[in-house]
């Protein structure tokens, strides 16, 4: 035990820290607004994106063309369209294995002090831990949770709200909660200029083919920032596995929370949990007003697992249903949306049956029962990464869809090029992160972004991952 607590201070010490993304601090001054640049100084040479030390440099974002789909019927309205450009038209490009807004990190999988290190990690069953591991788990979550976020702020507040840049609106949050603006900003509502005038049919990174690109990324950046905060640079997503599950096995205060004997709609008291406050979780409110969420403190986390309207949801997800939706050899079709038959992403979205492959189900399948079955702050799209359950539940969805890539092996080409629904086609760049990512940069096996799944992993993998580690930490901490 000690070896391991003396390995995480020396890595949370000697590694550089992990990339960053919207909107980091040293970019929403007056002056960077105003000029439309996020160039930060890099700490290790001063040089704006380390160019000093040839780690990157202060490029022209450019962002692709290609014509979107007719699902959104608006130009110029809304911040998100052509990310970033609304905000900043000049960022750091990195070079090689570099990542970060400064280019201080590393690329995802990679570590060391020039980020030429290979670093793999196997994301395990959280009803797999042991009992010291779900502890340091939900430690971790908790202290995520209370944690200011020193490097990142959340932005409340439209460019025009702003004056182009001369009044700027940011709100500080904690480092879990920068995770759930992220999930609530990309998915909510168009604002249109005043009140009760949005667009509520836009989501940059749902029920389109982004979605599983987009929360892949989600994860990674979340690992990262854990990683970071706690100095266990070996800390990895679990999951929970909820094929054929008939409750929410998770629901104990051992791990994510039971239900209070007082309210079953509330966390019982012997959880952590049952002192966290929600954030951007009332969207009907924002858009009455036209508004952004300001990161203002909602009331209690929220649960009800099982007492949900059957009427959306009848079932949670089986062995069965996951089998099928992997078979599907399309990753999407038609108009790539809620319509969309036969596409693994709608179907493991949950607009697709997961019995005979047809979209604009009825009933909501797959991913998005999990949400409706939770019945509380996860059946609210776009506050639903409130509830530290969402972590596990899409770490396993990001399972599927990597038994797919493994399956199908498909060629980049797939993915679509264009006319997918706005913030979709391949080269959009996914809102709101920065860095810059495109989602076709994520139709890639996770083994290539240094990550696996212990169930995924061939007969021998995980104890080969754990002769590595042990090799590691015998030179950094010799006997």
């Amino acid at each position: 035990m000690l070896l391991l607590t003396l390995s995480a201070l020396l890595f949370f010490f000697l590694l550089p820290g992990p990339s960053k993304q919207q909107f980091p601090r040293p970019c929403i001054t007056t002056e960077a607004l105003r000029s439309k640049q996020c160039c930060p100084l890099w700490a290790g040479d001063s040089s704006a994106c380390g160019a000093l030390s040839g780690r990157g440099s202060c490029e022209d974002v450019v962002v692709s063309e290609l014509r979107n789909g007719p699902q959104y019927p608006f130009s110029g309205v809304d911040d998100r369209e052509r990310w970033p450009l609304v905000f900043y038209n000049r960022t750091c490009r990195c070079a090689g294995n570099f990542m970060g807004f400064d280019c201080g990190g590393c690329r995802f999988g990679y570590t060391g002090e020039q980020c030429l290190q290979q670093r793999p990690r196997v994301r395990r069953n959280v009803l797999h831990l042991s009992e010291a591991e779900r502890h340091k788990f939900i430690s971790y979550l908790n202290l995520a949770k209370n944690t200011v976020s020193l490097d990142y702020v959340m932005v409340t507040g439209t460019y025009r709200e702003m004056d182009n840049g001369s009044r700027p609106m940011f709100s500080n949050v904690s480092v879990y909660d920068l995770f759930v603006w992220l999930h609530y900003y990309v998915s909510r509502a168009a604002l249109l200029g005043g009140p009760n005038n949005v667009w509520e049919d836009a989501d940059f990174g749902h029920w389109a083919p982004g979605f599983l690109p987009w929360h892949r990324v989600f994860l990674l950046l979340w690992e990262q920032h854990i990683q970071k905060l706690t100095g266990d640079e070996e800390f990895a997503v679990p999951y929970w596995d909820w094929r054929d599950a008939r409750d929410c096995q998770v629901c104990t205060d051992e791990l994510m929370g039971g239900r209070s004997p007082l309210d079953p709609k509330l966390i019982s008291p012997g959880s952590v949990f049952s002192s966290w406050k929600v954030i951007c979780s009332l969207a009907p409110e924002y858009n009455i007003r036209g508004v952004l969420c300001d990161g203002t403190a909602e009331g209690p986390l929220l649960r009800n697992p099982g007492n949900h309207d059957r009427g959306f949801s009848s079932r949670l997800p089986t062995w069965a249903d996951v089998e099928f939706t992997v078979s599907l050899p399309d990753y999407d079709t038609g108009a790539m949306d809620r319509t969309a038959n036969m596409s693994f992403r709608n179907t493991l979205e949950g607009f697709g049956d997961p019995v005979t492959g047809l979209g604009s189900s009825r009933e909501l399948h797959m991913h998005a029962s999990l949400h409706v079955f939770m019945n509380g702050s996860m059946s609210s799209v776009q506050g639903s990464a409130n509830d530290p359950i969402f972590i596990l539940h899409h770490a396993f969805v990001d399972s599927i869809y990597e038994r797919w890539l493994r399956r199908h092996q498909p060629p980049r080409t797939q993915f679509p090029q264009e006319n997918a629904p706005i913030g979709h086609n391949d080269g959009y760049f996914m809102v709101p992160f920065l860095p810059l990512h495109r989602n076709g940069d994520y139709f890639i096996s996770s083994k290539e972004l240094g990550y696996d799944y212990a169930y995924l992993l061939e007969p021998g993998e995980l104890s080969a991952t754990v002769r590595q580690n042990l090799f590691i930490l015998s030179i950094i901490l010799p006997q």
